[in-house]
């Protein structure tokens, strides 16, 4: 018998792949409800499961014995909803980013602290295997001093694999906020903050719409990202990689390169100085461009972390720092300056 009862808030794209899938998969969950604006569509997927079905959330959150809800919404409803979920007792795992300010992140996570209900932030590239090995080797000391890093995630854009296509609320300003860099570029920001094991402290970008004239977000931005210790690196996230996803990270320390990279049987490589070179098969490295991403792990640690009550690893807090990073490469446009974290 199931110990959790959920329900999803937003049955787009990243609901349908990702959050229903993985809550199918762990024995511990009923998916029991799901919301959508698009009557049509709430209908379809709440028959599809078995699932009651509602368009608006607020009933949602009434309903009886409901334990947890993710917020897969237009970014902009991220945090009103997640603050009404937390304070009708629900615990909460919330799309990326997290908020649409520093002000919406932190009265998410007084609502959850107040509520005494988990919240966590779903990035996934913390739980991917290859990315968990090579925070332990910089923490260990494997590969000595880390000087420096590139990050990169793009793709074609989500017009590729959104419900809505062109016409996707990622395109709309008033809506998503933020384009690439808050879809892709938090995704890199919170990835690097994992394994590097610090803090940012300065940011300089560009962040551009360049390629897609129907869209009024960015679509292309890089960014100079500098750490509390000195680390120094790029950041790049573009809806405009048209040929092939690049989902890929090297870091460049003392002893030895690491290589974190889409290979489909190497997905971390060790490059010593001394010319030894170390494979590990640890999986890919999930892309959107393989169909899904219903194995990513953060349906299983949300669950877990409500089950055993500890703090799951991406908490409202670590969202928040990672929200930061986003937010001054847009201050930086804005002002045409380094800014600080």
């Amino acid at each position: 018998m199931a110990s959790l009862k959920v329900g999803v808030i937003g049955c787009g794209s990243i609901a349908q792949h990702r959050h229903i899938p993985e809550y199918l998969l762990n024995k511990q969950v009923e998916l029991v409800a799901v919301c959508d604006i698009n009557e049509e569509r709430a209908t379809e997927i709440a028959e599809k499961y078995q699932a009651q079905a509602f368009t608006d959330y607020k009933e949602l959150l009434k309903m009886d014995g409901i334990d947890a809800v993710s917020v897969c919404t237009p970014n902009y409803l991220h945090a009103p909803i997640s603050i009404d979920a937390l304070n009708a007792g629900k615990h909460v795992l919330c799309e990326k980013p997290m908020a649409t300010s520093k002000e919406e992140a932190e009265q998410m996570i007084k609502a959850a602290k107040k509520s005494g209900k988990k919240l966590m932030i779903g990035h996934n590239q913390r739980f991917v295997a290859s990315h968990q090995k090579a925070h332990q080797l910089i923490k260990s000391g494997e590969i000595g001093k880390v000087y420096s890093f590139r990050t990169t995630f793009g793709h074609g854009g989500p017009e590729g694999w959104s419900v809505d296509g062109k016409e996707s609320w990622f395109f709309k300003k008033e809506e998503a906020f933020i384009g690439a860099m808050g879809d892709l570029g938090v995704h890199k920001a919170d990835l690097l903050r994992f394994v590097l094991g610090e803090e940012f402290t300065e940011v300089g970008a560009f962040v551009e719409t360049n390629a897609k004239d129907f869209s009024t977000v960015d679509d292309n931005a890089v960014c100079i990202l500098k750490t509390d210790s000195g680390i120094i690196g790029t950041l790049t996230a573009s809806w405009a990689y048209r040929g092939k996803e690049d989902n890929s990270t090297v870091i460049y320390a003392e002893k030895a390169v690491i290589r974190l990279e889409d290979d489909p049987n190497y997905s971390l490589i060790i490059q010593y100085t001394n010319g030894e070179k170390v494979n590990y098969e640890l999986g890919r490295i999930q892309s959107n461009s393989d169909g899904g991403q219903n194995k990513t792990g953060v349906i299983d640690h949300f669950v877990e972390s409500i089950l055993e009550d500890k703090e799951p690893l991406i908490s409202g807090e670590e969202g928040k720092k990672s929200l930061a990073i986003i937010l001054a490469a847009l201050e930086s446009q804005a002002t045409k300056t380094i800014t600080k974290i």
